[in-house]
């Protein structure tokens, strides 16, 4: 599934649009009242994590500050300068396998639209599947045949046409109605409100390190394949429990895991490919043969891990030395 910086792309391609008044919807979700969207204004834009979210009011409302403007105003008011804050990196064409899609649905969930003339900013919230993206002004063309040797465009879930002529299209998501969005930027590792401190507690747990990277109550946005490059990157074995590591790992593993996002966006923003090192490799970059596992916690989501056991030996506890693992 996108990981977050493909997510923060997505939000870039909605960003343009806010401010203007719905004037037509299609798409082929059931799960919304998909003509309640007709004539609101889309008055917000905000990425937390994996997801999405677009706020509507009603046309006549007044519109709130966008996400870009409350950073630059709490910047200005705690006199540091503004970063430049960019949207998010795209997803890889053939990203993942399908036990790397997260299936977690919204509990809280409404199908109806919220009453406009509140003129309350109103949430949908968009959690993409596998090859989810979103596409401003085009629509998705197919690049092969699918099974039957049709060459058939996908369908959008939802399509959202504007007064000034542009439009969005949504693919492969899931859409919920909610209050407001429910992620904690100081978790999101590409947020300017991310908390290092934070962070780096929840790494010093006892779980294997692979599962705590994953957990998108501390690392929100980050993925599968954030996670497997940035574990070979600090020569650390996936299954290695974060407590054994000496803080000075932790801290080199967070920063491997907050540039890599960033240099992933940024090459995506380029237009360029994202050059990975160990995810799907049969080598590693010195020419060490990788191996391949399936880990997760117990009772939650198992994810494909890639790493090669001389780079990235387990850590024993008992001495702390470190040694290969041979299977």
């Amino acid at each position: 599934m996108p990981e977050g910086p493909s997510v923060r792309k997505f939000q870039l391609l909605t960003s343009p649009f806010v401010g203007q008044v719905v004037s037509k919807v299609g798409g082929s979700t059931r799960k919304i009242n998909v003509n309640g969207l007709n004539a609101l204004r889309l008055q917000d834009s905000q990425v937390h994590g994996k997801n999405l979210y677009l706020a509507f009011v009603a046309a006549e409302s007044p519109l709130a500050p966008t996400a870009e403007e409350r950073v630059l105003r709490r910047e200005a008011a705690n006199g540091a300068s503004s970063p430049g804050q960019e949207g998010q990196e795209q997803v890889c064409a053939a990203q993942t396998h399908p036990q790397d899609e997260e299936v977690q649905e919204l509990q809280h969930t409404r199908s109806e639209i919220p009453a406009a003339a509140e003129g309350q900013g109103h949430w949908l919230r968009f959690h993409f599947g596998l090859f989810g993206s979103v596409r401003a002004n085009e629509f998705s063309r197919a690049n092969k045949a699918n099974k039957r040797g049709d060459w058939k465009d996908p369908t959008p879930r939802l399509v959202l046409h504007f007064e000034n002529g542009g439009f969005l299209a949504f693919y492969n998501c899931q859409m919920n109605w909610c209050s407001s969005p429910r992620a904690d930027p100081a978790s999101d590792i590409l947020s300017v409100e991310f908390h290092r401190g934070q962070a780096l507690d929840a790494l010093h747990k006892p779980s294997p390190i692979c599962y705590i990277l994953l957990d998108q109550r501390y690392f929100s946005g980050l993925g599968n394949i954030i996670k497997n490059e940035i574990l070979y990157l600090a020569k650390v074995h996936p299954l290695t429990p974060g407590s054994l590591l000496a803080r000075s790992d932790l801290e080199h593993l967070l920063d491997c895991a907050i540039q890599f996002s960033s240099d992933w966006l940024h090459s995506k923003l380029r237009g360029e490919g994202l050059h990975l090192q160990i995810y799907q490799k049969q080598q590693c970059p010195l020419g060490h043969a990788v191996m391949k596992g399936t880990f997760g916690p117990p009772g939650g989501f198992k994810r494909l891990t890639w790493w090669c056991p001389q780079c990235q030996p387990v850590l024993l506890s008992g001495d702390g030395d470190h040694s290969s693992v041979t299977e």
